[in-house]
């Protein structure tokens, strides 16, 4: 019979069990991990800038944005797709901050780990988000850079706030100028496409955003590469989006007009966007966008999806770099 009068051994017999296949389990998976591409150089040992100890910030009306602040050296923030949070940035961030720059994002109100208020799901709402993180962390010289909605919110930051703390700006298979039809934009979506995307939320939220990760990617083209994981990982930074937040937030980024705000860019831009883009359409966001923005430099990846950030990373890294160090 088993001797169970003293718990904390057989406690930690089974820890150690449970080490032991869990560094068994690790070890088969090292040679694959050493073959992979290490960084030329670590990043440098930082802890918190200046005296801001927290990983949020609560804005004017009591909603906490939550954002993550990696390296040192020149400002760069990310702003990110719908339904999406910051973590969509990680493999932007990491190749930045590795190459000398200080990297902020934040998690839109309403998805990832930012709270979930019922008001202020618009674009007016993200952008003052937006610059209540740049003002608290008192960043200055900022590249934004914003990919799908996040483009709008970018985009609707230098319309309301200026660009008095902007460097640079970058949009990244972003939804400017106007997504819906009109008569003023007949080559835009149909408001029943929009209408099609609420009422899959509503019906089952999860099992829809199943079904557009691979629109979002290109996983449903021909000679497709794209990896389960990236499948997945879509699907479970959209569950962690409220629902509230993510129906409200389509209203947001297909309806809202962003051509005042383009035309009030005055700092070097640059556009990139997907050529097989089945999101957010090329011809009729980023080729406008361009046009509108004066002086703007403007990158098309032939037969890329609307998640570039992920599926052509190395390009969009390699493309954001050069455009920083410009």
């Amino acid at each position: 019979m088993r001797d169970i009068s003293n718990p904390s051994t057989v406690s930690v017999s089974r820890r150690d069990a449970l080490l032991g296949s869990l560094t068994a389990g690790i070890a088969v998976g090292l040679p694959a991990v050493a073959s992979a591409k290490t960084p030329k150089q670590p990043l440098p040992a930082t802890s918190n800038h200046g005296k801001q100890a927290m990983s949020t910030i609560t804005t004017k009306d009591g909603t906490e944005i939550y954002y993550k602040d990696w390296g040192t050296g020149p400002v760069v923030t990310f702003s990110h797709g719908w339904p999406l949070n910051s973590d969509a940035w990680d493999g932007q961030m990491l190749f930045l901050a590795q190459h000398g720059f200080r990297v902020v994002a934040h998690d839109r109100r309403g998805h990832g780990r930012s709270s979930q208020p019922t008001s202020g799901n618009d674009m007016n709402g993200y952008a003052d988000d937006l610059a209540a993180v740049i003002e608290a962390l008192d960043l200055k010289d900022v590249t934004l850079v914003g990919h799908s909605t996040g483009g709008g919110e970018v985009a609707r930051y230098i319309g309301r706030h200026g660009t008095k703390r902007v460097a640079k700006a970058v949009l990244i298979a972003a939804v400017p100028p106007v997504m819906v039809k009109s008569e003023a934009n007949p080559e835009g979506l149909p408001i029943e496409a929009f209408d099609a995307i609420r009422a899959g939320l509503v019906k089952d939220r999860s099992q829809f955003y199943r079904d557009l990760a691979p629109q979002f990617y290109g996983a449903n083209r021909p000679g497709s590469n794209v990896s389960q994981g990236t499948l997945d990982q879509f699907w479970l930074w959209s569950m962690q989006a409220g629902l509230l937040n993510a129906y409200e937030c389509v209203k947001a980024f297909s309806e809202t007009d962003f051509t005042e705000d383009l035309k009030k860019f005055d700092v070097p831009t640059l556009v990139l966007h997907g050529e097989d883009d089945q999101i957010v359409p090329v011809k009729d966001s980023a080729v406008k966008s361009a046009r509108l923005i004066k002086g703007a430099k403007d990158i098309y990846y032939p037969g890329a999806p609307h998640g570039i950030t992920a599926t052509h990373q190395d390009q969009v890294n390699a493309d954001l770099l050069a455009f920083l160090k410009a």
